[in-house]
């Protein structure tokens, strides 16, 4: 998910309308797939999968599509299957990882760079990764889960390394105020069931990139970046998008409406 709110950096998750809900599903469903291929076919011992499975059911994907979706990984078709990152710039100077997972590397890799090239940005235009973001954990929970403090309680004892809280006004791309925990990228599984332990199931949870600094953009660059994240979102062959852009309240209201 990320800069659209308080909580920066955090993916642009696609479905959120009920127009997109059969994307939001393939999508989901390719992952399953894939993370099944990459492991053994049973979320027990496939951390990945567990994962993976764990964000369908939090949106609702029915227990036969899930099944149907780790049968499918035996199958020969899922071999041409690629994940690939892209990098680049958008308005602003504002850095953008995206997450592809598809079939077609070309297709996929063209329309993204279209989706830069039309809205202000430019593909391929960061340094490493490395130099600039952190592969974490992300556990996101809604705001009935409980107080700021119980859930800092419980991320604390569970060894999550940072937590926010904004239970006031709903982020632009989420339906409801919530908690997001960031963890260890090795930790994510052992903070999670921890904390499930104590909040129950969280809403999602994921391996993700997040800035190790943010880039202020004001003004007219506020509505170019957001039609930009909008356009890659908009991709089937996009998973996730992040982006690092710290934009105030105001800007947003005037320029991202």
């Amino acid at each position: 998910m990320a800069g659209h709110s308080k909580f920066k950096n955090i993916m642009h998750r696609k479905g959120r309308a009920d127009a997109v809900r059969s994307k939001l599903f393939s999508r989901l469903s390719r992952e399953i797939t894939v993370a099944a291929k990459s492991g053994l076919p049973d979320p027990a011992l496939n951390p990945r999968l567990r994962l993976a499975v764990n964000n369908a059911k939090a949106e609702s994907l029915p227990k036969d599509v899930i099944q149907r979706a780790i049968n499918k990984a035996s199958g020969g078709d899922v071999d041409t299957m690629e994940e690939i990152r892209y990098e680049g710039r958008g308005p602003g100077g504002v850095g953008i990882i995206v997450e592809a997972l598809t079939d077609n590397r070309n297709r996929a890799g063209s329309n993204i760079r279209a989706a830069f090239t039309k809205n202000g940005g430019a593909l391929g235009e960061m340094n490493s990764v490395a130099f600039m973001w952190d592969r974490v954990g992300e556990i996101r929970y809604p705001a009935e889960a409980g107080t700021e403090e119980a859930v800092m309680e419980a991320a604390i004892e569970a060894g999550a390394q940072d937590v926010h809280s904004d239970l006031v006004k709903p982020d632009i791309y989420e339906d409801a105020p919530g908690h997001v925990i960031w963890t260890a990228f090795e930790d994510l599984n052992e903070v999670a069931e921890a904390m499930s332990r104590v909040l129950g199931d969280p809403k999602s949870t994921a391996i993700v990139w997040k800035p190790q600094s943010e880039v202020p953009v004001t003004g007219e660059a506020v509505g170019t970046l957001m039609k930009l994240l909008d356009a890659l979102d908009a991709e089937d062959d996009v998973a996730n998008v992040y982006s690092n852009e710290d934009i105030s309240e105001e800007d947003m209201a005037k320029y991202a409406g």
